[in-house]
């Protein structure tokens, strides 16, 4: 009942996932990542323990190959699930269950993997791909919704559509990206205007936030409106 694309940004390292569907609130269901190690989309039939258990077998140590394999194995309803895995060297896994409804299947290009089901038919995941390849000069959140709104331009879910979600993480725990729509007319297009609006304020903020290298990150509110004021002359 969706569609999704992991990618790695080589620009920054950052894992990014972005998903539509014609269902509700999929940002809450199928998106997880482990900062630096890897991202899993799980989908179809959801198993969120894909996503929940998936991310610890990647923080010890698992390749995207072998926490698939341990996923599917103690799962009895994996003919109904759709997943897909890339871990931080860039291996991606996937599974797209017999049971899953057509048009389904994953595709995977280099740095990144794309899953769907219940879809309008192939084009919708070649098209994302075809876009994220040809976007490479625009910022990462962008590229992400760029592709999934050629996907939508194929056909998408075969449904309509509903809901989205783009989750990104860098280095740390906290993501650096993580807005959804989970039930609106056009998903993705408030995912669009969402992140437009995280360019005004956030992003400054969270460049002071603490990480592990700097556990009190920056309190100074001067640096914070200077780098704000600074993006507005540039936009002015």
């Amino acid at each position: 009942m969706t569609w999704s694309i992991i990618a790695r940004d080589p620009a920054t390292g950052q894992f990014g996932i972005a998903v539509a569907t014609r269902f509700f609130a999929v940002g809450a269901r199928v998106p997880y990542i482990a900062a630096g190690l890897g991202a899993i989309a799980t989908q179809a039939f959801v198993n969120p323990y894909y996503g929940i258990d998936g991310v610890k077998l990647l923080r010890e140590g698992l390749n995207a190959h072998d926490v698939l394999a341990t996923q599917l194995a103690t799962d009895d309803g994996r003919e109904s699930r759709q997943i897909h895995i890339m871990d931080a060297s860039g291996a991606i896994a996937a599974h797209t269950g017999r049971d899953c409804v057509d048009w389904c299947g994953h595709i995977a290009g280099s740095g990144f993997s794309i899953a769907g089901n219940m879809l309008a038919g192939a084009d919708v995941l070649d098209e994302t791909a075809k876009t994220y390849i040809a976007n490479d000069s625009l910022p990462f959140p962008r590229r992400l919704l760029a592709a999934m709104r050629a996907g939508e331009a194929a056909g998408g879910d075969k449904r309509g559509k509903q809901s989205a979600a783009l989750l990104i993480h860098g280095e740390e725990e906290w993501p650096a990206l993580d807005i959804r729509a989970d039930d609106h007319p056009d998903p993705l297009g408030e995912l669009e205007r969402l992140e437009r609006v995280s360019q005004e304020l956030w992003v400054h903020f969270r460049s002071s936030m603490p990480t592990r290298q700097n556990p009190a990150g920056n309190t100074d509110r001067s640096v914070i409106d200077a780098s704000i004021a600074a993006s507005r002359a540039r936009q002015s």
